[in-house]
């Protein structure tokens, strides 16, 4: 116990068992609601140090930890050994050195398994085209065909199947201006996830009476917002 006592308290573990002692009560205000462990997240980039994908708060807490840890395992070792003066200031320095080594390759291996496993956001869906406008590419849209462009988020188009329900397209042969053909513009609203496609509507921003559609193409037309 004292052996452990002397190393705890000794340079260079004292210096990361202090920063430990802080991170505590910090975790300790956060089970209270007295903080956030997000808030120095805006702060601090610690995607240049490997850390990205983890809240600065838990890549700098794991790097104390670790630190600590290594520092005390080399205090003990360096004082088993027998040396005095500048020899054991300069191991000591060595010690502290390796320690924060050990610490920054455990956070960065420990961050890339995070973001590996657990992507800071999900992956693209096709239902993220639920809502958008579209512009049809085939020379028409039926209940069993027809194909559209639309246009994702990130600025990219891809190629979608679509179809109209019987009822509408019954109607749209007779109203020629809501017609879906080559050229127009329709508004995907609804997926179909077995037959994988898009069901969609004739869409004209002029008639739209509520709020004019979103540069991004995300406004939907009256009584189709949920």
């Amino acid at each position: 116990m004292g052996e452990f006592l002397d190393a705890a308290l000794g340079f260079p573990a004292v210096i990361f068992g202090a920063a430990l002692v802080v991170v505590v009560c910090f975790w300790l205000l956060v089970l209270a609601g007295a903080a956030d462990q997000h808030s120095f997240d805006s702060d601090l980039d610690s995607g240049t140090v490997g850390f990205g994908g983890v809240p600065v708060t838990v890549s700098v807490s794991l790097l104390v930890v670790v630190a600590w840890f290594g520092s005390l395992s080399g205090t003990v070792l360096l004082h088993r050994v027998p040396v005095s003066g500048t020899t054991r200031a300069v191991l000591a320095v060595a010690v502290l050195a390796g320690s924060l080594f050990l610490a920054w390759g455990t956070v960065r291996l420990l961050a890339h398994l995070f973001r590996r496993y657990f992507p800071a956001e999900p992956p693209p869906s096709r239902k993220d085209f639920v809502g958008r406008v579209c512009t049809i590419r085939t020379g028409s849209v039926s209940a069993v065909f027809g194909q559209a462009e639309v246009a994702a988020a990130d600025g990219s188009t891809a190629i979608v199947q679509v179809r109209q329900a019987p009822r509408v397209a019954r109607l749209a042969e007779l109203h020629a201006e809501e017609l879906l053909v080559s050229g127009s513009t329709g508004l995907l609203y609804a997926y179909d996830e077995e037959g994988e496609f898009f069901w969609v509507s004739p869409y004209d921003a002029a008639l739209d009476p509520g709020p004019k559609a979103r540069p991004d193409g995300l406004g939907l037309p009256e009584g189709m917002n949920g």
